[in-house]
């Protein structure tokens, strides 16, 4: 009969993540295949070592708030760390640290879930103008895109976004300068801010545009939640010199698929997206089907 370690181990060492594995001591126990290769560094220079060498490799890009003490990376979430390859060269990784427990929910040890990060800056998004503070709001969601959808791939929650553009924010900005188009989309966030589900994330992904993260489980509840949205944008109440302006948005509408990239996932709502805009604004398209309808 084969050992239940032993099978365990060739489970792990199947998964193309990387996979670190340390013991209640403080001691590197198991360091898989994928490991191996993303870092060049073999099992048997870490194995039954301090975790403080592999803490050498590591080099926090991101840092999250609140830090599992002994990677540097919040328990549960994901950061992204450079790993120092055998070689010398850095590799961005997404990583993600695990708390492992006992039957009785003793601390027997802790896991590393690390893999090559896309680069973010690949990462389709809105046109930016140098120096935004939307920036700032944007990497952050970005670093929330990659945990989330690696969380996905591990066989976690389902997930879509919704990219949303505001019809007429280039306009207003043409007629009316910067100002009263940052005052209408400070009016046009909080209006859709009070659809959004607890669970929601929400942040600027361009200079006229905005990214939702929704944890919608099917495609149908994406868009009806696009729907909601759309309505809201509607009712956002924004005047400038005593002039009611009519506000509408255009939503595109991308569920996660677990065979994608969130490269993927993006460019397929940033197109629906877009075609939403071209049929004429105050629209929703659903990706990959890319049926337009008019908010009701």
């Amino acid at each position: 009969m084969i050992d239940r370690t032993e099978l365990l181990e060739a489970a792990l060492d199947s998964l193309p993540e990387g996979i670190a594995l340390m013991d209640a001591d403080g001691r590197v126990a198991f360091w898989n295949r994928s490991a191996e290769a993303i870092t060049g560094q073999a099992s048997s220079d870490l194995v039954s070592r301090p975790v403080s060498v592999l803490l050498e490799l590591l080099r926090i890009a991101q840092r999250p708030a609140e830090q599992e003490p002994c990677l540097g990376v919040a328990a549960g979430s994901g950061a992204l760390v450079h790993l120092r390859h055998k070689l010398g060269h850095d590799v961005p990784t997404m990583m993600r640290a695990l708390v492992l427990r006992d039957g009785l929910g003793g601390r027997i040890g802790r896991a590393a879930i690390f893999h090559p990060a896309e680069s973010l800056d690949a990462l389709p998004h809105g046109d930016c103008s140098e120096g935004s503070l939307v920036e700032t709001d944007r990497a952050k969601l970005e670093e929330r895109l990659e945990a989330v959808f690696e969380d996905f791939r591990q066989g976690g929650e389902t997930f879509g976004v919704l990219w949303i553009t505001v019809d007429q924010a280039h306009d207003l900005r043409k007629t009316h300068g910067a100002g009263a188009c940052d005052a209408m989309l400070e009016k046009m966030e909080q209006a859709i801010a009070n659809g959004l589900r607890p669970t929601d994330e929400m942040g600027r992904w361009g200079d006229d545009e905005y990214l939702i993260l929704s944890h919608e489980r099917t495609p149908e509840m994406l868009a009806s939640h696009a729907q909601l949205l759309a309505g809201l944008a509607r009712t956002a109440d924004f005047r400038w010199w005593g002039d009611r302006v009519s506000l509408t948005v255009s939503i595109g509408a991308a569920q996660a698929e677990r065979d994608g990239s969130l490269t993927g996932l993006l460019e397929k709502a940033k197109a629906a997206m877009s075609s939403s805009f071209h049929a004429g604004g105050n629209h929703i398209t659903s990706a990959p089907g890319r049926q337009s309808c008019s908010p009701l």
